[in-house]
């Protein structure tokens, strides 16, 4: 017997277009479903700014039922319940989300909260899940998802490689995870040209959120082979790619290896490797400043990685990977945070020391405080890091 055991969870996810424009990849997907009452989930600003969403509508004609804005950053409860009573009323029979990952963790939550009547935010509220002390799902009983997702994305968070979405609770300051297995998209479309209308800071951004799933599943201690192989892949085409994107935004071929990168950085997350510090603290900041996760990533994902130190697995292997064998992965990170001129510290996104004890009491609640590799043992260990990242 191999001195290794482990087990690789799959997604739902039966197909993923690379290429293919978005509306047409779209209206084959309907096609294929069957689908005549198509509710579109779209990017306000992409609405607003560009054609593009009026133009996967057209090439849908009379499969289109409805088109409404996304929630906004962080997925706001009460925005998801509004979208779903949109969608309730527009008989959706396929949700098609374009944009970043708050749209599509609010398009995966849909199905769930249609499936249970649930169209006010205290019953989506109730539908979260908990999490054990390794990180597992303890998922709720329930019915399952019925409707469809499609997904286009516009970033690179890699929401739409998986079956867990997050929504901030407004009342309580705090993210709440979803998870059923059918929340996962039955189709995504990696369509790189929709994306040159995302602003840089932010798919940039989404792709050092990239990064961190990557480093994450490479240094954690819930990985496997099958993974680590797949985040190391996946973190050698974004560091590459997305230094070509920030010389030349227009390069769609750098844009779409980007896009795999992510990809492959997601598929552990997607298959149940819980994330560490990073990720947990970036929950914090992002419902107790607002911080967007990519920027969260950018500013504590180079100093987590120097407070776990030799507790991190696979050091050379990531220290290669970034493009600098030997050289220390916090620094090669920080590094790369920097080329692509984004935020480096707390202070750069408004975030400052008297913050500090809020950020680490919600960071040790959090669905992957308990899951790094260096274990948080109480607030001082959250402390150390945010100093590190001052």
């Amino acid at each position: 017997m191999p001195d290794t055991q482990f087990e690789v969870r799959l997604p739902l996810t039966e197909r993923v277009t690379l290429g293919k424009p978005a509306a047409s990849a779209v209206l084959e997907e309907a096609e294929r479903m069957d689908a005549r009452r198509v509710f579109i989930l779209a990017s306000a600003t992409l609405e607003r700014e560009t054609d593009e969403i009026d133009r996967i509508a057209r090439k849908l004609g009379t499969r289109h039922a409805a088109t409404v804005p996304g929630p906004g950053a962080h997925a706001p409860v009460s925005r998801i319940a509004r979208a779903a009573r949109a969608a309730e009323d527009a008989k959706a029979d396929l949700i098609v989300a374009i944009g970043g990952g708050s749209v599509i963790d609010c398009a995966k939550v849909l199905p769930l909260a249609l499936a249970h009547g649930a169209t006010d935010p205290g019953a989506i509220a109730g539908l979260r899940i908990a999490f054990d002390e390794g990180g597992g799902i303890v998922e709720r009983p329930g019915k399952a998802p019925e409707v469809p997702v499609v997904c286009v994305p516009t970033t690179l968070s890699g929401a739409e490689f998986n079956s867990l979405a997050g929504a901030l609770d407004e009342e309580q300051g705090r993210k709440l995870g979803f998870q059923h297995e059918r929340m996962a998209p039955v189709a995504i479309v990696l369509d790189p040209a929709i994306t040159v209308h995302t602003p840089d800071w932010l798919w940039l951004s989404t792709g050092i959120r990239a990064v961190d799933h990557a480093v994450e599943t490479l240094c954690g201690e819930h990985s496997n082979p099958y993974h680590d192989g797949l985040a190391e892949s996946g973190l050698k085409l974004l560091c590459e790619s997305l230094r070509q994107t920030k010389a030349d935004p227009a390069n769609l071929d750098a844009r779409l290896r980007s896009q795999v990168g992510a990809w492959q950085a997601s598929i552990p997350l997607a298959g149940g490797v819980p994330m560490g510090a990073s990720h947990a603290i970036g929950h914090a900041l992002g419902s107790v400043r607002g911080v967007p996760h990519g920027y969260t990533s950018c500013v504590m994902g180079p100093p987590v990685q120097r407070w776990n130190g030799e507790a991190a697995r696979n050091r050379e292997r990531l220290s290669a990977a970034f493009g600098e064998p030997g050289k220390p992965v916090h620094e090669q990170f920080s590094g790369l945070v920097g080329e692509l001129g984004l935020p480096t510290s707390l202070g750069d996104v408004g975030v400052s020391q008297s913050d500090f004890d809020r950020l680490a009491e919600i960071t040790l609640h959090d669905i992957w405080g308990g899951t790094n590799v260096r274990p948080l043992r109480g607030p001082e260990d959250v402390r150390q890091i945010l100093a590190l990242a001052t």
